[in-house]
């Protein structure tokens, strides 16, 4: 029997982190195996939570990711439907319910749900509700039902015993059925609860491997003596610890933290995004950090997950980010980053070679226009930039170089790279100075600024004969101004 995984999310807003990562580890136990099916469902059964629009968010985050699922309430399939919701119209929840109920696995609650709320609320965690319920026979219960009162179906759970499952992270796990909250599985208003609708729908569709974070390990024993009572087959779990966001807390949109969407429109590839969660919480047998979605699938063992949670390190991302930025061939990298560009440089010059020199710096997209705004406008800049330890440069120095680069650039008629190349790494020589005494100078001169992207010869390529000789003149009467 091949694989099937699901990614079940809920509409609820933009995609989680957290979320995201549980979706890749869906899609790569599914891959793993050439013939795995990978699944999307969308669980919108609590319609308090449901976000107009969220369902397209979750479709175009995974197009984006390249997270292709095989089946889906887009591109539909032999289970369908893929949205929890339209499965109910069959009433097949109700009515897998009921076949729970004759199985012992569940019975009908007439009461106050209020009530067992607020009693809940006020005893905390341990406390466990004797349902008087389950006293009455399904024959009175349905009487009732009939007689127009409310209700609800619980599960019902055994006093004694224990309950065991195996997890492919977390190992075996044992806890005693008489800690065991027997919890709604049909609510009053005909919807199914998550608990209970997750298992009948991997049931049905054929899940042979649940892939969900570690929160879910409390929940999982219940939801294994739901497939007992009905005699189906339990799937093979795979817990995940949280994404955190310090030692002590969540990774949690509702506290502000970055979601897929935040992170792309702050300049991150969808593809680095992908590749540095995967390493939250798993470690690749191999010594290397950089993956594609295909090298994942190929290197990718539940085996490797960890029990800890992984904190999310904004540093690391970014630099990963940078290290795929900078693995892109030139045109690639260009037609990528040109509205950048765009949005910075109005100069009519090569903004292609603009690229190849933003690409050895730049580690986020956003960073790209702030590197280039003297292109259009020559900032102002204190002489004492010219002071450089390492360059063994001063004010002194940086006039000599800037007038013998002047006149070298002026009677220059050739404005390609290479001959600019040419002549000016033959100044140095000819004024008896180092080449950082020249160039670091003249870069300054004509940028306004201590650092840049590129060096002295491709930024004054770029900004063109005339420009360049405009700025040396600034810069030069400048130094003679301060220097007398």
């Amino acid at each position: 029997m091949s694989i099937r995984t699901r990614f079940a999310p809920s509409p609820t807003g933009y995609m989680h982190i957290g979320n995201l990562r549980t979706a890749l580890y869906a899609y790569l136990v599914a891959k793993k195996d050439p013939e795995g099916v990978f699944i999307l469902r969308i669980e919108d059964t609590d319609q308090g939570r449901l976000v107009e629009g969220a369902t397209d968010i979750i479709y175009d985050t995974m197009k984006s990711c390249g997270l292709k699922h095989d089946e889906g309430p887009d591109v539909g399939g032999d289970f369908g439907p893929y949205v929890q919701s339209e499965r109910m119209a069959s009433g097949m929840y109700h009515d897998y319910a009921v076949k729970l109920i004759h199985r012992g696995g569940a019975h009908y609650c007439f009461c106050d749900e209020e009530k067992i709320a607020a009693e809940r609320a006020a005893a905390g965690e341990s406390f466990k509700y004797d349902d008087p319920c389950k006293m009455l026979s399904v024959e009175e219960c349905e009487k009732r039902i009939a007689a127009g009162e409310k209700y609800v179906i619980r599960q019902t759970i055994p006093t004694e015993g224990t309950t065991s499952f195996n997890d492919e992270v977390f190992g075996t796990i044992t806890v005693e059925n008489s800690t065991l909250d027997e919890q709604v599985l049909l609510k009053s208003d005909g919807f199914p609860t998550y608990n209970f609708a997750n298992v009948i729908d991997d049931h049905l569709m054929g899940i042979t491997d649940v892939v969900r974070g570690m929160e879910y390990l409390s929940s999982t024993p219940k939801y294994n003596l739901i497939y007992e009572a009905y005699g189906w087959d339990i799937p093979r779990y795979i817990h995940c610890p949280p994404v955190m966001k310090d030692e002590h807390s969540k990774l949690s949109k509702r506290n502000g933290d970055a979601s897929f969407q935040d992170l792309v429109a702050k300049g991150y590839l969808p593809e680095a995004i992908l590749n540095y969660i995967a390493l939250l919480g798993w470690a690749p047998e191999e010594d290397r950090e950089i993956y594609t979605l295909d090298e994942l699938v190929q290197a990718f063992n539940v085996k490797r997950i960890g029990t800890s949670g992984a904190i999310f390190d904004p540093e690391k991302l970014t630099w990963l980010n940078g290290m795929w930025l900078r693995g892109m061939d030139l045109d690639t990298y260009y037609n990528l980053i040109k509205p950048y560009i765009d949005e910075a440089v109005k100069l009519d010059c090569d903004k292609k070679k603009i690229a190849e020199i933003v690409q050895p710096r730049a580690n986020t997209l956003n960073e790209i226009p702030g590197m280039l705004t003297f292109f259009d406008e020559f900032p102002e800049f204190t002489t004492d930039l010219y002071n450089h330890k390492k360059m063994k440069s001063n004010p002194e120095v940086a006039l000599v170089s800037l007038k013998a680069c002047r006149e070298t650039l002026a009677a220059q008629e050739d404005w390609s790279m290479e001959a600019l190349h040419e002549v000016l790494m033959a100044v140095p020589k000819q004024i008896e100075k180092k080449n950082g005494q020249v160039l670091f100078p003249l870069r300054l001169a004509i940028t306004g600024l201590g650092t840049t992207p590129g060096g002295a010869i491709e930024i004054a390529y770029i900004l063109g004969k005339e420009e360049t000789l405009r700025r040396l003149d600034r810069s030069i009467a400048q130094l003679e101004s301060e220097l007398g």
